[in-house]
């Protein structure tokens, strides 16, 4: 049997990777992993359009921290990083020896996805272990994305 231990969950606040969520949420229970929920704000807090007093920080800290599983019996843990978003996966995953991955994708195609890149494709490419990869199912409507909140649990 394959044991995982550590699962990894990379959000960016967007339905596709909320969707992951359950899926890392439904895989720390059956396998009594702890669950990793990690935010990467791309390009880091010290840029300057986003320097200042350390408000967008403290937003996304608090944003993250709502992100909980109902089973309080999963232990978790809430890493804010800032940076290229598919290197700092990879790279926590290296050095918290991370088993499992688990993310959502905004399923991109053609010149969008060539000229975007996809944060999930680079890695899978380069984690040091296993990536599920989850999308949504087709039909299922996206709300836009400054409309898109984390509700408290």
């Amino acid at each position: 049997m394959i044991r995982i231990r550590k699962i990894l969950y990379p959000t960016d606040f967007s339905p596709y990777s909320n969707q992951a969520y359950f899926h890392a949420v439904a895989l720390a229970e059956s396998h009594g992993a702890s669950l990793t929920i990690l935010y990467v704000y791309p390009g880091g807090f010290g840029a300057p359009e986003t320097a200042g007093d350390g408000e967008d920080r403290s937003y996304w800290q608090e944003q993250l921290e709502q992100i909980r599983p109902v089973n309080e019996g999963i232990l978790t843990y809430h890493v804010l990083l800032e940076g290229d978003p598919a290197a700092e996966i990879v790279d926590y995953a290296r050095d918290a020896a991370i088993d499992l991955i688990v993310m959502g994708t905004h399923g991109r195609s053609g010149l969008e996805r060539l000229l975007m890149g996809s944060v999930a494709e680079k890695v899978m490419r380069e984690a040091p272990c296993s990536v599920l990869v989850v999308k949504l199912a087709k039909g299922v409507p996206v709300a836009e994305p400054h409309k898109v909140a984390v509700a408290a649990v």
